[in-house]
């Protein structure tokens, strides 16, 4: 048994930078009783590369992990196939079996990057789901109605909306909601977008008899441009294979208003620490020497202690000796295209005033991006990554492309 003063710490690290957790009367009694908890966290491999927006539940889960709690690492090999269309408001197009089982593979390389795979169960919902089998499948249909599944937001939009929903995607919250039953789990991490299904968890498992899990939602991670979520898609990621360089030169363009929360839900360092670093920000301390020390901490993390000290010196090489301000603001720019032609870049952004002479100042060896000399007057810049533009020694930039549609 756990003391109350034990719980009560628990609950610090537990609850630290989540949306909500659900319900914590029923989690203080767990923990009270001192078992470890069987923690569930699903990832439907529709991608092969991670990014920091994932880690967001997989640093969650290494807390726990650290805390003497078991570690279920759902890979949904199954629900892959059928695929979540969470936040979108189209079907999401399944996977193929082979798709699925490439991309778990490389998911499973990248997570024992912050979780100890010692202390790590890796399940594939397939195992209990091939067996479940067409008359198992239609008793778990049989659970909930068609005016409940249209409470999920998405669901709603879509009907409300007369956009086709197609009658395999109301099986998706139901396979989750089974797994939980199936991996007897106390404690299901998931993001704010993933509430209904890890509602229908609970659900199942009162209807199996079993303990109803209790429910950790976590924040989804907004990307560099500070304004949108975290999608390779949208070219504002850090991809936690990136080279150490990347990853640091990346944390150091997040803008100073989005730190702390990288650095809440990212970092492993105690509450006390960073309360004290809020406080030094506070007290006069340029925000950008914290951003160093995450910075470090990441590509630790994802490289190694080695790798993160070239990387520091590579950054500072390639930008401080350049004399660029650490203060610099960030300027939005505004084109109707994915990517923008870096002399519409140069002039939108002050640093010259016409594009002709931002061409001219290419082709004379005198601009820079992200500290990089700049030599094809062709080159076009990705909307949503925020860069340094630099045109001649003094006259600097820091940018982010919103693409805007035509008018």
């Amino acid at each position: 048994m756990l003391t109350e003063t034990k719980v009560q710490e628990a609950l610090r690290v537990i609850k630290r930078g989540c949306d909500e957790l659900m319900v914590e009367s029923e989690l203080v009694e767990k923990l009270k009783t001192g078992r470890p908890l069987r923690v569930k966290a699903g990832f439907d491999p529709t991608a092969p590369d991670l990014h920091f927006g994932h880690t967001v539940l997989l640093n969650k889960l290494h807390q726990l992990q650290q805390m003497g709690h078991h570690i279920l690492f759902l890979i949904g090999d199954f629900t892959g196939m059928i695929g979540d269309p969470t936040g979108k408001n189209t079907t999401r197009p399944p996977l193929s079996r082979e798709q699925v089982l490439q991309n778990a593979q490389s998911y499973r390389e990248q997570v024992f990057k912050i979780l100890d795979p010692q202390q790590t169960e890796v399940v594939f919902n397939s195992s209990w789901m091939d067996q479940l089998g067409s008359a198992g499948m239609i008793r778990l249909a049989a659970q909930h109605t068609v005016a409940r599944m249209l409470e999920r937001d998405d669901f709603h939009k879509r009907y409300k909306a007369n956009q086709p929903i197609a009658i395999h995607e109301f099986l998706y919250p139901l396979v989750q909601g089974y797994d939980s039953v199936a991996l007897n789990a106390d404690l299901e991490l998931g993001g704010t977008d993933q509430k209904f299904n890890l509602l229908m968890g609970r659900e199942l498992q009162k209807h199996e008899g079993q303990s109803p899990q209790c429910i950790l939602t976590m924040p989804l991670l907004e990307g560099l441009d500070g304004v949108n979520k975290m999608s390779k898609s949208l070219g504002n990621y850090i991809g936690i294979t990136e080279s150490a360089s990347e990853i640091f030169g990346k944390i150091m363009s997040i803008p100073d208003v989005l730190m702390w929360r990288y650095i809440e839900l990212l970092s492993s360092v105690p509450l006390a620490q960073l309360s004290d670093w809020k406080a030094e920000v506070t007290h006069g301390t340029n925000p950008r020497d914290i951003k160093v020390l995450f910075a470090q901490e990441m590509v630790a993390r994802f490289h190694d202690a080695e790798a993160a000290r070239f990387a520091l010196e590579d950054f500072e090489n390639r930008f401080r000796q350049g004399g660029i301000p650490d203060d610099l603001p960030l300027m939005r720019l505004a084109w109707t295209e994915a990517r923008m032609p870096i002399a519409q870049a140069i002039k939108q952004a002050g640093l010259t005033a016409t594009t002709s002479e931002a061409l001219r100042m290419v082709e004379q060896g005198g601009v820079r991006l992200d500290g990089e000399k700049v030599t094809d007057k062709q080159s076009r810049l990705a909307a949503n990554v925020v860069m340094v533009l630099q045109v001649g020694k003094r006259k600097y930039a820091r940018i982010i492309i919103n693409q805007t549609p035509e008018s």
